[in-house]
């Protein structure tokens, strides 16, 4: 039987090291790729074999709540465990929302990866213990409500990646350079984005951007 494949996405390179050098310890898993890039990380899914995804909700390019629901457009059987300092409820919620199976406290992982990733593995869902007592006992079975779902869910993924650029305060040029697309299709995306919102103009988009985690620092 192949050693259970796993991915780590985290732009704190440190950090994935030592997260990799966990994981060495147990020769029944086994890292198969590692990348610090939401977008990097969706091509690295095409060109290897993985069980399971480990990684940040904070990343450039994308989202890991983004990057989340593309893991599972890829292939609903990776699962997903999302790696990260933040204790907000609300977090957490959009995690398992977007389909995480998994939410474990950065601070929790010397002591806790290891009972994470078993669970998931063997079709468990699993929360860091430190989390458990803020949280309400019924948070999986609320997942596919509609009320957990947040306004990024109305954008495309490309959309949601063009924001997330303008909140990091990248041009359009820029944008379209880093998105290998046109200045012209970035501003047709940028102008969905604030329709969709209902938001009138870039300081406001930005706001509201930062205001729900889109920028890589929070």
């Amino acid at each position: 039987m192949h050693p259970y494949r796993i991915v780590l996405a985290d732009d704190h390179v440190m950090f994935r090291q030592g997260v990799k050098s966990l994981l060495a310890k147990n020769k029944d898993l086994e890292v198969v790729g590692e990348t610090g890039d939401g977008l990097d990380l969706l091509q690295l899914l095409k060109n290897v074999t993985a069980d399971m995804v480990i990684l940040d909700i904070s990343m450039p390019s994308l989202r890991g709540l983004e990057a989340t629901q593309e893991i599972k457009a890829i292939s609903k059987d990776i699962k997903v465990l999302i790696l990260s300092m933040h204790r907000d409820k609300e977090y957490v919620q959009s995690a398992i929302s977007a389909g995480a199976e998994g939410y474990l406290l950065k601070e929790d992982a010397d002591t806790e990866l290891f009972n994470a990733i078993e669970k998931i593995r063997q079709k468990g869902r699993y929360i860091s213990p430190l989390l458990l007592d803020e949280l309400k006992d019924n948070l999986f079975q609320r997942e596919k409500e509609a009320h957990l779902f947040h306004d990024y869910e109305k954008l495309t993924t490309r959309e949601r990646q063009v924001l997330k650029l303008i909140a990091e305060g990248q041009s359009n040029k820029d944008i379209a350079d880093r998105l290998f697309v046109s200045v012209r299709t970035v501003e047709h995306h940028r102008a969905n984005v604030m329709r969709k919102l209902n938001i009138k103009s870039t300081a406001n988009l930005v706001k509201y951007a930062i205001r729900k985690g889109y920028t890589s620092n929070t």
